[in-house]
Protein backbone atom coordinates (compact mmCIF):
# COMPACT_ATOMS: atom_id res chain seq x y z
CA UNK A 1 0.00 0.00 0.00
CA UNK A 2 1.22 3.53 -0.46
CA UNK A 3 -0.04 6.70 0.46
CA UNK A 4 0.70 10.19 -0.27
CA UNK A 5 1.15 11.52 3.43
CA UNK A 6 1.03 10.02 6.91
CA UNK A 7 -2.90 10.62 7.71
CA UNK A 8 -5.08 8.48 10.10
CA UNK A 9 -7.09 7.39 7.40
CA UNK A 10 -3.71 6.16 5.96
CA UNK A 11 -2.54 4.35 8.48
CA UNK A 12 -6.24 2.99 9.07
CA UNK A 13 -6.20 1.80 6.07
CA UNK A 14 -2.99 -0.10 6.13
CA UNK A 15 -3.96 -1.45 9.62
CA UNK A 16 -6.60 -2.73 8.47
CA UNK A 17 -5.26 -5.18 6.11
CA UNK A 18 -2.51 -6.69 9.21
CA UNK A 19 -3.13 -9.25 11.97
CA UNK A 20 -2.44 -6.65 15.31
CA UNK A 21 0.54 -7.72 17.04
CA UNK A 22 1.51 -7.85 20.58
CA UNK A 23 3.84 -4.49 20.27
CA UNK A 24 4.53 -1.99 17.63
CA UNK A 25 7.75 -0.16 17.40
CA UNK A 26 7.47 3.27 15.21
CA UNK A 27 8.94 6.94 14.77
CA UNK A 28 6.33 8.73 15.69
CA UNK A 29 4.69 9.49 12.76
CA UNK A 30 1.72 11.98 12.82
CA UNK A 31 -2.34 9.96 12.26
CA UNK A 32 -0.83 6.93 14.04
CA UNK A 33 -1.52 6.96 17.65
CA UNK A 34 -5.25 7.26 16.55
CA UNK A 35 -5.04 4.46 13.93
CA UNK A 36 -4.12 2.42 16.69
CA UNK A 37 -6.87 3.07 19.45
CA UNK A 38 -8.81 2.39 16.60
CA UNK A 39 -7.91 -0.82 14.93
CA UNK A 40 -5.31 -1.93 17.34
CA UNK A 41 -6.65 -1.79 20.31
CA UNK A 42 -5.02 -4.13 22.46
CA UNK A 43 -1.72 -3.74 21.29
CA UNK A 44 1.32 -2.04 22.68
CA UNK A 45 3.21 0.80 21.37
CA UNK A 46 7.12 1.83 21.48
CA UNK A 47 7.90 5.14 20.67
CA UNK A 48 11.86 4.62 18.75
CA UNK A 49 13.88 6.37 21.22
CA UNK A 50 16.45 7.58 18.50
CA UNK A 51 14.10 9.08 16.34
CA UNK A 52 12.53 11.00 19.58
CA UNK A 53 16.24 11.62 20.59
CA UNK A 54 16.39 13.19 16.83
CA UNK A 55 12.72 15.33 17.52
CA UNK A 56 14.07 16.79 20.46
CA UNK A 57 17.42 17.63 19.33
CA UNK A 58 15.41 19.48 16.32
CA UNK A 59 13.97 21.73 18.85
CA UNK A 60 16.86 22.40 21.22
CA UNK A 61 19.84 21.51 19.12
CA UNK A 62 22.89 19.82 19.62
CA UNK A 63 24.38 22.88 21.83
CA UNK A 64 21.22 24.48 23.77
CA UNK A 65 22.56 27.49 25.59
CA UNK A 66 20.39 27.64 28.47
CA UNK A 67 20.83 25.18 31.45
CA UNK A 68 17.00 24.14 31.10
CA UNK A 69 18.06 23.36 27.47
CA UNK A 70 20.80 21.32 28.51
CA UNK A 71 19.36 19.73 31.31
CA UNK A 72 15.96 18.56 29.03
CA UNK A 73 18.77 17.32 26.14
CA UNK A 74 20.59 15.31 28.62
CA UNK A 75 17.05 13.67 30.09
CA UNK A 76 16.32 12.86 26.41
CA UNK A 77 20.03 11.16 25.39
CA UNK A 78 20.12 9.14 28.95
CA UNK A 79 16.80 7.56 27.57
CA UNK A 80 19.58 5.21 25.48
CA UNK A 81 20.93 3.94 28.48
CA UNK A 82 17.31 3.16 30.46
CA UNK A 83 17.08 -0.40 30.60
CA UNK A 84 15.10 -1.51 33.16
CA UNK A 85 12.19 -0.74 35.30
CA UNK A 86 14.34 0.83 38.16
CA UNK A 87 16.06 2.62 35.63
CA UNK A 88 12.76 3.59 33.91
CA UNK A 89 11.17 5.04 37.62
CA UNK A 90 14.33 7.35 37.52
CA UNK A 91 13.99 8.62 34.37
CA UNK A 92 10.69 9.59 35.29
CA UNK A 93 11.53 11.36 38.48
CA UNK A 94 14.30 13.16 37.14
CA UNK A 95 11.91 14.41 34.13
CA UNK A 96 9.39 15.64 37.19
CA UNK A 97 11.97 17.07 38.82
CA UNK A 98 12.94 19.14 35.90
CA UNK A 99 9.40 20.82 35.62
CA UNK A 100 9.66 21.65 39.34
CA UNK A 101 12.63 23.63 38.59
CA UNK A 102 12.29 25.15 34.82
CA UNK A 103 8.39 24.61 33.96
CA UNK A 104 7.48 28.30 34.29
CA UNK A 105 9.76 28.94 31.69
CA UNK A 106 7.48 27.15 29.17
CA UNK A 107 4.73 29.29 30.12
CA UNK A 108 6.36 32.66 29.90
CA UNK A 109 4.84 35.07 27.05
CA UNK A 110 6.65 37.72 25.11
CA UNK A 111 5.27 40.13 22.34
CA UNK A 112 6.80 40.21 19.59
CA UNK A 113 7.07 43.52 16.75
CA UNK A 114 4.50 42.58 14.91
CA UNK A 115 2.40 43.13 18.03
CA UNK A 116 1.16 39.86 18.71
CA UNK A 117 2.00 37.35 21.82
CA UNK A 118 4.01 34.71 22.06
CA UNK A 119 5.82 32.18 24.04
CA UNK A 120 9.68 32.80 25.10
CA UNK A 121 10.94 29.45 25.22
CA UNK A 122 8.92 28.13 22.21
CA UNK A 123 11.60 25.49 21.54
CA UNK A 124 11.94 24.53 25.09
CA UNK A 125 8.29 24.36 25.23
CA UNK A 126 7.67 21.91 22.50
CA UNK A 127 10.54 19.52 23.91
CA UNK A 128 9.04 19.82 27.16
CA UNK A 129 5.67 19.03 25.64
CA UNK A 130 6.97 16.17 23.61
CA UNK A 131 8.66 14.28 26.31
CA UNK A 132 5.54 14.44 28.41
CA UNK A 133 3.29 13.27 25.89
CA UNK A 134 5.11 10.08 24.98
CA UNK A 135 5.76 9.84 29.03
CA UNK A 136 1.84 9.95 29.63
CA UNK A 137 0.93 7.77 26.63
CA UNK A 138 3.43 5.28 27.95
CA UNK A 139 4.98 4.69 25.28
CA UNK A 140 8.60 4.89 26.05
CA UNK A 141 9.51 2.01 28.30
CA UNK A 142 7.39 -1.11 26.49
CA UNK A 143 10.80 -2.30 25.36
CA UNK A 144 11.52 -2.93 29.08
CA UNK A 145 7.99 -4.96 29.80
CA UNK A 146 8.48 -6.94 26.33
CA UNK A 147 11.79 -7.58 25.92
CA UNK A 148 11.11 -5.69 22.31
CA UNK A 149 13.24 -3.50 20.21
CA UNK A 150 13.07 0.27 20.81
CA UNK A 151 13.70 1.80 17.96
CA UNK A 152 13.19 1.27 14.07
CA UNK A 153 16.69 1.25 13.05
CA UNK A 154 16.17 -2.47 11.35
CA UNK A 155 14.09 -0.39 8.83
CA UNK A 156 16.12 2.69 8.06
CA UNK A 157 18.36 1.26 5.33
CA UNK A 158 15.98 -0.27 3.49
CA UNK A 159 13.62 3.12 3.72
CA UNK A 160 16.95 5.63 3.08
CA UNK A 161 17.74 2.90 -0.44
CA UNK A 162 14.09 4.04 -1.12
CA UNK A 163 14.28 7.63 -0.76
CA UNK A 164 17.72 7.61 -2.75
CA UNK A 165 16.22 5.30 -5.33
CA UNK A 166 13.21 8.13 -5.62
CA UNK A 167 15.73 10.99 -5.77
CA UNK A 168 17.85 9.80 -8.13
CA UNK A 169 14.67 9.12 -11.07
CA UNK A 170 13.13 12.37 -9.87
CA UNK A 171 11.84 12.59 -13.05
CA UNK A 172 9.50 9.74 -13.07
CA UNK A 173 6.09 10.14 -13.11
CA UNK A 174 4.01 8.97 -9.87
CA UNK A 175 2.34 5.52 -10.94
CA UNK A 176 6.21 4.93 -12.38
CA UNK A 177 7.63 5.65 -8.71
CA UNK A 178 5.75 3.37 -7.19
CA UNK A 179 6.21 0.38 -9.46
CA UNK A 180 9.59 1.54 -8.85
CA UNK A 181 9.73 1.18 -5.07
CA UNK A 182 7.11 -1.85 -5.44
CA UNK A 183 10.07 -3.70 -7.47
CA UNK A 184 12.89 -2.68 -5.07
CA UNK A 185 10.85 -4.56 -2.10
CA UNK A 186 9.67 -7.17 -4.71
CA UNK A 187 13.73 -8.06 -5.63
CA UNK A 188 14.47 -7.94 -1.60
CA UNK A 189 11.86 -10.53 -1.22
CA UNK A 190 12.37 -12.75 -3.91
CA UNK A 191 15.39 -14.42 -5.94
CA UNK A 192 16.31 -12.30 -9.12
CA UNK A 193 15.53 -15.25 -11.31
CA UNK A 194 12.21 -16.09 -9.65
CA UNK A 195 11.03 -11.83 -9.96
CA UNK A 196 11.89 -11.95 -13.68
CA UNK A 197 9.71 -15.10 -14.26
CA UNK A 198 7.18 -12.69 -12.88
CA UNK A 199 7.72 -9.67 -15.37
CA UNK A 200 7.69 -11.89 -18.24
CA UNK A 201 5.16 -11.95 -20.76
CA UNK A 202 1.72 -13.66 -20.18
CA UNK A 203 1.29 -16.61 -22.79
CA UNK A 204 -1.92 -15.90 -24.20
CA UNK A 205 -3.60 -18.93 -24.28
CA UNK A 206 -6.89 -18.76 -26.43
CA UNK A 207 -6.38 -19.46 -29.84
CA UNK A 208 -7.96 -17.45 -32.88
CA UNK A 209 -9.54 -18.56 -35.49
CA UNK A 210 -7.83 -17.90 -39.14
CA UNK A 211 -9.88 -15.61 -40.90
CA UNK A 212 -10.82 -16.98 -44.65
CA UNK A 213 -9.57 -13.82 -47.25
CA UNK A 214 -12.03 -13.95 -50.16
CA UNK A 215 -10.78 -14.96 -53.43
CA UNK A 216 -10.36 -12.32 -56.40
CA UNK A 217 -9.17 -8.76 -56.24
CA UNK A 218 -10.85 -6.83 -53.39
CA UNK A 219 -13.39 -3.85 -54.19
CA UNK A 220 -12.40 -1.89 -51.39
CA UNK A 221 -9.53 -2.01 -49.72
CA UNK A 222 -6.66 0.11 -47.75
CA UNK A 223 -3.43 -0.57 -49.73
CA UNK A 224 -1.89 1.25 -52.26
CA UNK A 225 -1.89 1.09 -56.08
CA UNK A 226 -0.03 2.87 -59.04
CA UNK A 227 -3.04 3.26 -61.04
CA UNK A 228 -4.17 5.97 -58.57
CA UNK A 229 -1.73 8.12 -59.53
CA UNK A 230 -0.04 8.28 -56.03
CA UNK A 231 3.81 8.17 -57.39
CA UNK A 232 5.83 9.84 -60.20
CA UNK A 233 5.60 9.54 -63.14
CA UNK A 234 8.98 8.25 -65.13
CA UNK A 235 9.19 8.55 -68.98
CA UNK A 236 7.06 9.73 -72.05
CA UNK A 237 4.04 8.94 -70.40
CA UNK A 238 1.41 11.91 -70.11
CA UNK A 239 3.61 14.02 -73.12
CA UNK A 240 2.13 14.93 -76.30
Amino acid sequence: MIATRRSSAAWTALLEQVCAPAVLVSDGGSGLPSALRRCWPETAHQRCIFHLQMNITRHLTRHPRTSAGQALRRLAMDLSGVRDETAAIEWQLQLEQWWQAFGHLTRERTMFRNGQWGFTHDRLRKAWLLLRLVARRQTLFTHIVYGTPRTTSALESPNAQIRDLLRRHRGMSEEHRRRAVEWFLTLRELPLEHALNLAGPAQNTTTMTPVEEPLGPALYDNALDAAEGLWLRTGWAGRS
